[in-house]
């Protein structure tokens, strides 16, 4: 790929603003004032693109709405990891067929990485015919552009071409109120995992410029936010597309010099391109949370070989434990994938005993789900989803006690924590982060959401801490 087709130039962004002006004034000339609910499903990328929706959303007059009965215009932005996201979007998609027949002005549109597969744009077309508009992630920054042409002529619009994919800076972001913020570093994936669709949807991997995130970087500490995600299929390839010299620890080296209080974390990391220079620099970056998010999804040799994910189970062990020797008390989760195709009971067990090895603060544990189009699911795969449970179910055990045990050895201790929002529960009415991403629900007052305070542990169980400030 070459770089020089990677960025969108700014006559195109500019093009999109004229779009934005035609909406807004369309609506002025009706005296009507739109309002727009768009619903994220899956992952923090997700999430991004949903607040870059939003943005343009805004730019063209529209105010937002959680209730699809109140918008004249309502966007699913969808994942398309697992089936249980897809099946959910579907559902929710038949749901709108009774909005639209209230409100027969009202448009429905699907993006996201779901958008993008063939073979759900073409269910779309032939199947919910009262979706107006339909489009995947490399359309995002045109999407001014798609939704006009919607209004413009009444008649549905599909962009979903199998495009490279692109990078456009500047887009306008209606960002969640509180402490958090997330900044995309690059977008793609070049790691073709057996099992993931992802490649597929949101096209190869590219960088950002550096200056353009340490700059977004820089406005976001000076707004006020104090926790800032840096997103990317895998950060720890980000740079390889630039041709500086230029990778993933040197730009956490340069957000750390950022002043202010604020922490950095970032996901996700890929195992394979994890380096003891990333740690070393983790380690010496006061910014830099000390929490790490590897995914190792299986313990087994073989089974890490089909899924093409390029490491072995003794290369993982040695990086964790070298990041655990430079970051003591470094908090470390992880994904995991029970039931792969061919995957038998001993080397499902390889994986719950690499989980007791590495001591894992916390999963996100998942039993293999096919997606079509994938190398896996065209694996055999013998193995009966009941066996698979009884597996699962051994994983979870195994991590649950982990957890409790960990969480347990918190109380008593004194720990500095971002206060973060409000919690449902009145004994513990906050909710607030330490460094590692613990969460730990506190007795206080809402003066002090905002604020990195200390606070003694009470109580913990397998999910969370209790406490009370210092």
């Amino acid at each position: 790929m070459e770089r020089k087709n990677v960025l969108i130039p700014q006559a195109d962004l500019d093009r999109q603003r004229e779009f934005e002006e035609k909406i807004r004034a369309m609506f002025a000339s009706r005296e009507a004032h739109p309002v727009a609910c768009v619903d994220t499903f899956g992952c923090q990328q997700n999430v991004a693109d949903g607040q870059k929706l939003m943005g343009m959303l805004a730019d063209c007059g529209f105010t937002f709405t959680q209730d699809p009965k109140e918008a004249d215009l309502v966007i699913l932005n969808t994942c398309a990891i697992r089936e249980h996201a897809e099946d959910r979007v579907f559902g929710n998609l038949g749901a709108l067929t009774h909005t639209k027949k209230e409100n027969p002005e009202q448009v429905i549109a699907l993006c996201g990485c779901m958008a993008q597969e063939p073979r759900v744009s073409e269910r779309i077309r032939k199947s919910y015919p009262h979706v107006d508009l339909v489009f995947g992630p490399q359309a995002l920054w045109k999407f001014p552009e798609l939704l006009w042409q919607v209004y413009e002529t009444h008649k549905r619009v599909f962009s979903v071409q199998d495009e490279h994919g692109t990078i456009a800076e500047g887009i306008p972001v209606v960002r969640e109120k509180g402490v958090k913020a997330w900044v995309s570093i690059m977008y793609g994936c070049n790691n073709f995992c057996s099992y993931c669709i992802v490649p597929y949807v949101r096209g190869r991997e590219r960088s950002r410029d550096p200056q353009c995130v340490l700059e977004e970087v820089r406005q976001l500490v000076e707004a006020g936010y104090k926790d800032i995600t840096l997103l990317g299929q895998n950060v720890n390839s980000y740079g390889n597309d630039l041709d500086l010299d230029y990778h993933f620890p040197d730009l956490l080296a340069d957000i750390d010099k950022i002043p202010g209080e604020y922490l950095i974390r970032f996901m996700s990391s890929h195992p394979k391109d994890a380096t003891k220079r990333l740690f070393d620099v983790m380690a010496a970056s006061p910014h830099v949370a000390k929490q790490l998010h590897l995914p190792f999804q299986s313990g087994n040799d073989r089974v890490l070989k089909e899924m093409n994910r390029r490491y072995t189970r003794q290369q993982y062990l040695d990086l964790v434990n070298y990041a655990k020797s430079v970051m003591p008390g470094l908090v470390l989760t992880s994904d995991v994938i029970i039931g792969f195709p061919g995957e038998t009971e001993a080397e499902a067990m390889d994986t719950v005993s690499l989980v007791e090895e590495v001591g894992f603060d916390a999963l996100f544990t998942f039993i293999y789900s096919p997606r079509p189009g994938t190398k896996a699911a065209e694996m055999p795969d013998p193995a009966t989803r009941a066996e698979k449970q009884t597996w699962f179910d051994k994983l979870l055990e195994v991590q649950n006690h982990m957890s409790a045990k960990l969480h347990a050895a918190y109380v008593g201790k004194t720990v500095r924590v971002l206060v973060d929002g409000e919690s449902d529960d009145p004994e513990f009415p906050l909710t607030s982060r330490t460094e590692g991403n613990r969460l730990v629900r506190l007795k206080g007052d809402k003066a002090l959401i905002g604020q990195f305070i200390d606070v003694t542990v009470t109580g913990s169980n397998t999910w969370a801490l209790y406490g009370e400030a210092v």
